[in-house]
């Protein structure tokens, strides 16, 4: 096999597979950086997949009873495979879950799920070979990518039917991306003169029986959470500064009080970002108790950031696992059947994420509110209009957005129901309790979406409301700490104060997306 490919240019260093763990952030920077993956050099990893691959072959030809390399599959296992059908089964397995639907995985994501299945078959308890481990090295290194269909997995017996894609690929069936377009993959191997696998047996149930494609969705997520709390934490100083808010309200000795280290340290965010120091007396204004979107913003967003060290946790341990079924264990000759399958953990940390994720959604909605509402905003015109006096009386500013707002944060709440707790009896009730998994991590890149959405509506309407404070004389640009001034600046190269109503669709777009691409630097830990 050779790649006919220069090898994309890269800022970073290699990743390196095999013997080592890897982090979330290896697998993004490989996923959306085009960083190349690279194998160990220790003998002792490299023995390892050696003596997997070999063992496997070994015992099924010795005609030992190995689950789905001389037996059918799920609750077909109790049917024995002759010798002679055995070389068959792999691609067949492939064949029949060629049934995805749905939405397309994106491409950096379907690369993730490439990534994150490489690290789990390169602990060398799968029994596969290095010539497969290869291959999906070199598919990820010049960014030949699976289609991937996102619907059809119920998340144990691992993510059958969307890694069946994988798979294809490696035998030269089904489509890829190259290059920016949708291919047959064996066009794009011919062209390239890479030659596809004749899959072992136990390769194809390696590849696919296994939580990759929701652990790839899950890392995705998180590292989007994880700005989103922070971006919430700006908005927040922001709409204080907008609504003339309490700032006492985060003073750090409240904080000292319940110690929750995520909560205190976002309050520390909004503290920092208003210049407030304790005991502050000015910091008071006239109000002495916010409503609680303000006043509690710290307790929101705080769930949220505390939730994550310990998601992070989880999600790196299904990175770093083997997690296919029957495992090998060549230095012992046994093969494990077991249920590592089971996407349980990436299950509950995904339905979890997308509740503290959405509660986020729904403080920011509330404050959008806050802001539009002339009988509690403060002295601010409507709807945050800045249209000029005579033509106050058909202006109307943000209002479709802030029930833009609502309808995408009422969206996002929907979408919290756990998805862990459907858990459906599948395939002659054989896998009789599944974790959902797949579709909790599909739920929560949703409601990232729909609250990401929401949160550019809030950070152009703070923009707006500041402005507006600043040309009424009730606040001076200069008074404002650098850090909001900056994300003003940010915004405002965006998005022109808006006067006179116009379409803002576009502008929201654009917002979004930057938002998604975490644009804008946020503190620094």
């Amino acid at each position: 096999m050779s790649l006919a490919l220069k090898r994309p240019e890269s800022l970073h260093k290699n990743v390196i597979i095999g013997g080592r763990s890897l982090e979330m952030e290896d697998v993004l920077m490989v996923a959306c950086d085009a960083v190349p993956v690279e194998f160990s050099n220790d003998a002792e990893w490299n023995r390892k997949i050696r003596a997997g691959a070999e063992f496997v072959d070994r015992a099924w030809r010795e005609h030992r009873s190995i689950y789905g390399v001389t037996t059918g599959y799920g609750q077909s296992g109790i049917k024995a495979v002759p010798p002679e059908l055995v070389s068959e089964l792999p691609k067949l397995l492939i064949r029949f879950h060629g049934c995805g639907m749905g939405e397309i995985l994106p491409e950096p994501l379907a690369k993730a799920v490439m990534v994150v299945r490489l690290n789990s078959l390169a602990y060398g308890n799968s029994g596969v070979r290095m010539d497969l481990l290869d291959l999906i090295r070199e598919l990820i290194n010049h960014s030949i990518i699976p289609v991937i269909p996102e619907e059809g997995s119920v998340g144990a017996s691992g993510d059958l039917t969307p890694l069946s894609y994988v798979a294809a690929v490696l035998m030269g069936e089904r489509d890829v991306f190259y290059q920016g377009r949708h291919r047959q993959t064996s066009e794009v191997f011919q062209e390239l003169d890479i030659q596809p696998l004749t899959l072992m047996p136990k390769e194809g149930l390696a590849v696919m029986n296994g939580t990759s494609v929701m652990t790839a969705i899950a890392c995705f997520a998180y590292q989007r959470a994880e700005y989103l709390s922070r971006l919430a934490s700006r908005i927040t100083a922001m709409v204080v500064e907008v609504l003339r808010g309490n700032k006492s309200h985060y003073d750090a000795r409240i904080f000292a009080y319940k110690p929750h280290p995520g909560q205190s340290q976002i309050a520390t965010y909004i503290r920092e970002d208003l210049g407030y120091h304790s005991g502050d007396l000015k910091a008071l204004d006239d109000h002495l108790q916010d409503r609680y979107s303000l006043r509690c913003a710290p307790h929101v967003i705080g769930v949220l950031a505390d939730a994550l060290p310990w998601m992070k946790e989880w999600i790196e341990t299904e990175l770093n696992s083997a997690n296919d079924n029957p495992l090998v264990d060549a230095e012992q000759e046994d093969f494990l059947h077991g249920g590592n399958f089971y996407g349980g953990h990436i299950a509950f940390a995904m339905d979890g994420l997308k509740n503290a994720v959405a509660n986020v959604a729904d403080l920011l909605d509330r404050q959008m509110a806050f802001m539009m509402d002339p009988k509690n905003n403060r002295g601010l015109p409507a709807n945050l209009s800045g249209a000029t006096e005579e033509r106050l009386c058909i202006s109307h500013g943000f209002k479709a957005m802030e029930i833009g707002t609502a309808a995408w944060t009422a969206e996002a709440l929907k979408n919290t129901m756990p998805a862990s707790v459907f858990s459906r009896s599948t395939e002659c009730h054989n896998q009789d309790k599944v974790s959902m998994g797949t579709i909790a991590a599909r739920d929560c890149l949703r409601v990232l979406e729909l609250t990401e959405q929401v949160a550019g509506a809030v950070l152009l309407a703070a923009t707006q409301g500041l402005e507006i404070r600043i040309r009424n004389g009730d606040l001076e640009h200069h008074h404002l700490t650098p850090q909001i001034r900056e994300t003003l600046d940010a915004i405002r190269g965006e998005c022109d104060f808006i006067e006179d109503d116009r379409p803002l669709e576009q502008t929201l777009r654009r917002i979004k997306s930057l938002i998604a691409e975490k644009a804008w630097a946020l503190y620094e830990d």
